[in-house]
């Protein structure tokens, strides 16, 4: 996974309005970065400057539930966003955890507003359903931001020549945070790598030298990335209390977590701030990774009967009128990136309307005879799509706000000469919903990033929310090295048409938001990238000299990860 967070984002209003009617600059960068490697954008939140983004690889989908996010406002006594904290959780494989990106009051005489600010904002934040309601009641943690705290005693000179001489353990004795660890109550628990690192603030922008404006602020290690594990974690899913506790105990306790790396990155010269990120693994002792919705699809559709796909449910799973779905390219951007989607209500069945999978039993000779019927959507031949890649079908949960069930990866090959059919734009149905239309900022220190060379790509998803853009295959990724793509995913068709729909049940009953995202084709590449030091200079921007090809990227075989270890990024 990779977590993003972001402080002090160019949030003007001329700025707002363009993120608002369009999706942000920060968002589209990093998906494009991010996407064609096979990760998914689960969650975003933003609150004027500051901006939370968690990505997750593709094939984790199914198991990361109950998505929420939550905003808290602290900046001018709680009515302004420039300080507060963005949250998202989930469960992830059947364990609670959450991610606070926060952005605290400045200057050395603050720090008790800054636990004041700390302390409101987990009180605030409060989850529904479930165990974990409160940000502290998670499994895991992980609460990293412009966090603001300063170095306390020392004078700049003192400092400074302590950074010069590599004498960094003399300034963590005096660290705010460190000291308030062993003082405030609210810290208990919070763990943080050693700073190995120089103090990331304060910069003259542009230069790799410490503040000489009029204000000569003292360097700090303001921007910080700790975590906390719940005394006791989720327990083993069984009904047999004591069978619960032993399983548990057997299988390793709670959750373990192990941090990699804890860095800056002292070449970036865009801010006053040298941004921070830390590698870790998560280690559970159990893990909960059964679909709650599996799909039965052809692997390759070659006629307009083969898309038809079947799926089985859970009998835990509360399906609802809103789910949905959707035809994907392996490397779609969020869950609105699709191709085509058809509503998966309640009554689509077999031969016979039923709301789930059911079986009928009757007696017959004295036998009983089970029937059983799994629930079924079609899509039409038109809205197939005809670009000659790779798929997969995923289902979307309304009620749990993510995909909670993935196909494996088909091929379509519909007769280029299959008849096509464009819904007329003049439709009864507009295809704009404001609905859709959500803020999604960044929150980085940059005010934006390229400004004025934002890139659009052309796409067929059924946007309830934009018309289709055209626009270049690839952004430049500046930091990593690429090659030529596989021949199968360098043919790249346009759409045979542009369709604009609005996203709305066949009951015609009023949309509710469906999504953070406006949905944009993602970038299809030919197989997946999981080498954590690709993505981290991806996702970093490390100078490394680039090879950019115009038609795509050359993949990385996947190295050895084990079932109870998913490794994560987070950016601060």
């Amino acid at each position: 996974m990779f977590i993003i967070g972001l402080q002090e984002v160019n949030s003007m209003i001329n700025k707002r309005l363009k993120d608002v009617l369009f999706s942000d600059q920060w968002s589209e960068l990093c998906m494009d970065t991010l996407s064609p490697f096979g990760y998914v954008l689960v969650a975003s939140q933003r609150m004027q400057g500051v901006l939370l983004l968690v990505f997750s690889k593709f094939c984790h989908l199914p198991f990361l539930r109950g998505v929420q996010t939550q905003s808290t406002r602290t900046g001018l006594g709680g009515y302004w966003g420039n300080k507060g904290g963005v949250s998202a959780r989930m469960t992830m494989f059947g364990h609670p955890v959450c991610f606070l990106n926060c952005h605290l009051p400045a200057h050395m005489r603050n720090l008790e507003q800054r636990m004041e600010d700390f302390e409101s904002i987990l009180q605030q934040q409060q989850f529904e359903g479930g165990a974990a309601t409160g940000v502290l009641d998670h499994d895991v943690v992980f609460w990293f931001g412009d966090l603001n705290f300063r170095i306390e005693d020392y004078d700049i000179h003192v400092v400074k020549c302590a950074i010069d001489s590599n004498k960094l353990p003399l300034l963590w004795e005096r660290d705010q945070l460190n000291m308030a660890k062993n003082t405030e109550l609210i810290l208990e628990g919070f763990m943080e790598g050693q700073l190995k690192f120089p103090p990331t603030y304060k910069f003259d922008v542009g230069t790799h030298t410490y503040d000489t404006s009029a204000k000569k602020r003292k360097p700090a290690w303001t921007d910080r990335i700790l975590w906390r594990l719940r005394r006791t974690g989720s327990p083993v899913p069984t009904h047999n209390a004591a069978l619960q506790r032993g399983l548990t105990s057997w299988l390793g306790g709670a959750t373990k977590v192990t941090q990699h790396a804890y860095r800056s990155h002292m070449s970036f010269t865009i801010s006053d701030h040298k941004p921070v990120s830390a590698l870790f693994s998560l280690h559970f002792p159990f893990r909960v990774d059964m679909p709650l919705v599996e799909l039965q699809v052809n692997k390759e559709w070659c006629k307009a009967s083969d898309a038809t796909v079947r799926f089985t449910v859970a009998s835990t799973y509360q399906r609802s009128s809103w789910d949905w779905v959707a035809i994907y390219k392996v490397g779609f951007r969020h869950h609105k990136d699709y191709q085509a989607y058809v509503w998966a209500k309640a009554e689509h069945a077999t031969q016979v309307s039923l709301s789930t999978n059911s079986q009928i039993c009757f007696e017959l000779n004295s036998e009983i005879l089970c029937l059983v019927f799994s629930p079924q959507v079609t899509f039409s031949e038109e809205d197939l799509p005809r670009d000659d890649c790779e798929y997969i079908l995923g289902y979307y949960s309304h009620n749990m706000n993510s995909i909670v069930g993935l196909s494996s990866p088909i091929q379509i090959n519909m007769p280029v000469h299959s008849p096509t059919v464009c819904r007329s734009e003049s439709s009864d149905v507009s295809s704009e919903d404001d609905s859709t239309l959500v803020l999604l900022a960044p929150n980085s220190r940059s005010p934006s990033p390229k400004a004025g060379k934002h890139h659009h790509r052309h796409r067929r998803s059924r946007s309830p929310a934009l018309p289709a853009l055209s626009s270049n295959p690839l952004p430049s990724l500046q930091s990593l090295s690429l090659g030529p793509r596989s021949k199968e995913s360098q043919t790249r068709s346009h759409s045979p048409c542009s369709k604009k729909e609005r996203l709305m049940s066949p009951d015609a009953v009023p949309s509710p938001t469906i999504s953070p995202l406006s949905p944009r084709s993602p970038v299809s590449p030919g197989s997946v990238v999981t080498a954590p030091e690709a993505l981290v200079a991806a996702i970093l921007g490390e100078p490394r000299p680039a090879q950019v090809s115009p038609t795509g990227v050359k993949r990385i075989g996947k190295t050895g990860e084990t079932d109870t270890a998913k490794k994560m990024k987070i950016k601060s």
